[in-house]
């Protein structure tokens, strides 16, 4: 069982859909999918309201500080992967899920704004490994990236990233129309009209990227050795939060 989590502090960075096109490849590999909502827009339990029936996923909502441990303790018994959508705003929740987390995905824009939001978890992660010597596994990915254009915020990002050698996915999530589809009709992106030719095509090759790179690092039976997770100290994520 795996725990991802996605999380940046500023809202509109790509969050929830990197978590929705995440979840949806796993789910058409045949894996089984918990999500824990725990953005309060509910953007990811509205789709589901709206979607119809999809066998091996759960998603729950309305998760706090204080019964986020436990709930993803439970469900790594039941689910292939666990993945946690969070806040887009500075919570005591970031500190506890990251915890929790076998990897830590921080989608960011092309800007200066998103960038802010991503260093805050970032911030938060190298202050784990610096004053508790724990070492949460993170990545960044860069969404909403114009599949056209490098903009000159965007390879400053990027420059800025490698800079502080944080590790930057190889696939960014690409500015696709169906991605935003799957919101507005509450479909997975392989149940999309259009979708097996043209730029539909393209958005289920971003899509199948993105999760490939993810499933490399995360795959089930890749995931922290137990016995390292119950050593970590949830009064160190408190402090840091």
């Amino acid at each position: 069982m795996a725990v991802i989590t996605f999380a940046n502090t500023k809202g509109g960075a790509g969050k929830t859909t990197a978590a929705l096109l995440l979840a949806t490849e796993l789910l058409h590999r045949n894996h089984r999918v918990c999500v824990l909502d725990a953005d309060p827009q509910r953007w990811f339990s509205r789709w589901q309201e709206g979607a119809p029936l999809i066998p091996r996923l759960s998603v729950e909502t309305y998760v706090s500080a204080s019964t986020i441990q436990k709930i993803v303790h439970e469900r790594r018994q039941e689910w292939d992967f666990v993945i946690i959508d969070l806040p887009g705003i500075q919570s005591p929740l970031l500190a506890s899920a990251v915890g929790l987390s076998d990897h830590v995905i921080v989608p960011i824009q092309g800007s200066s704004m998103d960038a802010q939001g991503g260093a805050q978890v970032l911030d938060l992660l190298r202050y784990l490994d610096r004053k508790a010597g724990i070492r949460i596994p993170h990545s960044v990915v860069l969404s909403r990236v114009n599949p056209a254009i490098t903009t000159r915020s965007m390879s400053a990002v990027k420059r800025l990233l490698a800079e502080q050698q944080i590790n930057v996915l190889d696939t960014p999530i690409s500015e696709r129309a169906a991605y935003r589809e799957m919101f507005d009709l509450n479909r997975p992106l392989r149940k999309l009209e259009g979708t097996a030719t043209g730029s539909g095509e393209k958005a289920i090759r971003n899509a199948e990227a993105f999760a490939s790179e993810i499933l490399a690092m995360v795959a089930p039976g890749k995931t922290l050795d137990r016995s390292l997770m119950s050593r970590r100290n949830m009064a160190c994520y408190e402090t840091a939060a």
